[in-house]
């Protein structure tokens, strides 16, 4: 079981320092897949004229905005950092940037393909935004007191990109890993074996925190990722074992898969369904007809 952290004192607005140099502000954008909202992060001291940096600024919502330039108020913002290209994560980078002075917004470079699958979810991509600062991965961003290196997670999203606050051993997952919930991996973008790869990375780093942008933090990140990754590699096995037992779509299996899960979010687990099947196709255990679509048909090999 994946010891899950649900229960945290927030309240939407408000500036909280949550370590030494993390201060957080939640926007008010509950949802199911947001949980109770876009948490963005100030890097740096909170004292007048300090350089900070500012991570994820959320979603275009001007009492978010109002409640972010408050809290950076007689601060200089050297940075604004972006963990992907989710509408829920990027759209207000730019107003935020623009707003106080131009700050560079930096980010890895926006998929080529801007359409998820999702249905019109928050997993949709924000197609306006643009970095200026692509991101590749070990890049080192320095401030008063603070040093942040990129750090390259791919899955989630093709272009998620963590950060590292050198400083506590903490890490700014995004939507890499959630300590509410497991991740959505949503193809075409979203890839599972991108994902899997990216865990491990972040596994072999052994960070002290993760601070991902929904939720509460990951304060013992040791036990809690090898259970996330056990999940997903039990939920590949339950993958095979339905189709063993006869099923042939993603739509027989995800009943059976989730059915303890509200079936609102079901759409949501078709797609982490459809791409445990691409990557299961990928190595030849699995074959699809005609290819491996939400809608194919599938058989074990």
């Amino acid at each position: 079981m994946i010891p899950f952290v649900r229960d945290f004192d927030f309240a939407y607005g408000r500036v909280d320092r949550v370590s030494p140099l993390i201060r957080r502000v939640i926007a008010e954008n509950p949802g199911a897949f947001t949980f109770t909202g876009t948490g963005t992060y100030i890097v740096g001291r909170a004292e007048p004229g300090a350089r900070v940096a500012v991570i994820d600024p959320g979603p275009l919502d001007d009492a978010h905005l109002a409640a972010l330039l408050e809290a950076v108020n007689g601060q200089t913002v050297s940075h604004v950092l972006v963990t992907h290209t989710h509408r829920d994560h990027a759209p207000l980078a730019r107003p935020f940037a623009e707003a106080v002075g131009g700050a560079p917004v930096l980010a890895a470079r926006p998929p080529s393909r801007t359409i998820h699958a999702s249905g019109g979810l928050d997993e949709d991509d924000d197609e306006t935004f643009s970095p200026d600062i692509i991101l590749t991965g070990g890049e080192r961003i320095e401030g008063d007191g603070w040093t942040i290196e990129a750090l390259a997670t791919p899955g989630h999203a093709s272009n998620h990109m963590a950060f590292v606050l050198t400083d506590e051993n903490a890490l700014f997952s995004g939507d890499h890993v959630m300590g509410w919930s497991t991740t959505v991996v949503a193809p075409p973008d979203g890839d599972m074996a991108d994902y899997m790869a990216s865990l491990d990375a972040v596994i072999a780093r052994g960070f002290d925190t993760l601070w991902p942008t929904h939720g509460a933090p990951v304060t013992d990140p040791g036990p809690f990722l090898d259970a996330y990754r056990a999940h997903r590699l039990g939920r590949e096995a339950q993958v095979l074992a339905r189709l063993q037992a006869g099923d042939r779509t993603i739509a027989e299996m995800v009943p059976v898969l989730y059915a303890a899960v509200d079936s609102r979010l079901w759409p949501a687990a078709s797609l982490s369904v459809w791409a445990h099947l691409i990557g299961l196709v990928r190595t030849g255990r699995v074959v699809a007809d005609p290819e491996p679509t939400l809608q194919a048909v599938y058989r074990v090999l």
